[in-house]
């Protein structure tokens, strides 16, 4: 599995500071369970298909849910932002949206708005 993602340890020491503590028992490794995360979003995969080599799915699962509640990503996302010198970059957000396949059929009956007289009443 040569196409594994993992981070490197400098990657890791910059961003260790945004994790939350452990309380009691330790954590999984979190460069691993971290790097699985970011494979699976990387490759739009499900949690239960991630490779066995990043851990346990529940665990990564459960982990990406708990840290994004707590804003873990969008503290380090802000951070590495703020810390670029370059202003030539930008972050592009690749979120989608999946229609339903009768969504197809809304507009041959009417129920589809319509958009080119919304935009001309604005």
């Amino acid at each position: 599995m040569d196409d594994l993602l993992l981070l490197s340890e400098a990657q890791m020491r910059r961003i260790e500071p945004y994790f939350p503590l452990s309380h009691g028992v330790p954590r999984v490794d979190d460069r691993r369970v971290l790097s699985g995360i970011l494979f699976v979003i990387r490759n739009g995969l499900r949690w239960r298909d991630v490779p066995a080599a990043y851990g346990p799915p529940k665990t990564i699962y459960n982990r990406f849910i708990r840290w994004s509640r707590l804003g873990v990503f969008n503290r380090i996302f802000a951070e590495l932002a703020a810390e670029s010198d370059s202003s030539d970059r930008l972050m592009i957000d690749a979120t989608h949206l999946k229609a339903h396949r009768t969504a197809a059929s809304l507009l041959k009956k009417g129920l589809c708005p319509d958009l080119s007289g919304a935009a001309a009443a604005a």
